[in-house]
């Protein structure tokens, strides 16, 4: 199982605020083939996975014998899960890729203990990111059609973090990660589920 391209940055800062915010249980939401999932068995964390896709769940089971995996998604109701609530969920890219992506926060808040954590991480797309692609004339091949599963959404800090507070959310942490700063490949936003 080879991890995806954004594993070496994101997974490093997500692993730091898991184990500094004293996470035990947790629930990879959109977990794909499970690489997320096997680091944080390997060390130590009570992890489940929810993937979507049936392929990418099946690769994901055998990968981490260790860990429970679920066929969920966002849009799926996390009743089987709500029986045992997790004290942080991570889920990375998956807003970019979904047409509702309020529903990861929605989804996250039904199966969190109260005061539990969610951890997201999504492209980064800053104006000095964003100018900075223009100015190359790269905006067209950043933005592609041609790229199957790619993204149809594209956050700013501003815009990810007024869609978890509006989802009942408290924004608690921010950080860029991959490249320079402002001209990050990804942000990690940490928040706490409100009462």
């Amino acid at each position: 199982m080879k991890p995806p391209h954004n594993h070496d940055y994101q997974a490093p800062r997500i692993l730091e605020v898991c184990h500094r915010l004293g996470a035990r249980r947790i629930l990879d939401l959109g977990c794909g083939n499970g690489a997320l999932c096997r680091v944080l068995h390997e060390q130590g964390f009570d992890v489940v996975g929810c993937e979507p896709d049936r392929e990418g769940f099946e690769i994901a089971q055998k990968s981490v014998p260790g860990a429970v995996f679920h066929q969920l998604g966002a849009y799926d109701d996390p009743g089987p899960l709500a029986s045992a609530p997790f004290d942080l969920v991570v889920s990375t890219e998956v807003m970019s890729i979904i047409q509702r992506p309020g529903m990861v926060a929605h989804f996250a808040s039904r199966v969190l203990k109260p005061g539990g954590l969610l951890v997201v991480a999504a492209a980064y797309h800053g104006y000095l990111k964003n100018l900075a692609i223009v100015l190359m004339g790269k905006w067209d091949v950043h933005h592609s059609p041609w790229w199957d599963h790619g993204q149809i959404k594209f956050f700013s800090r501003a815009s990810l973090e007024q869609m978890l507070r509006r989802a009942g959310f408290e924004i608690l942490e921010f950080h860029g990660v991959g490249r320079l700063p402002f001209f990050w490949k990804t942000m990690v936003v940490v928040a706490r589920k409100t009462a």
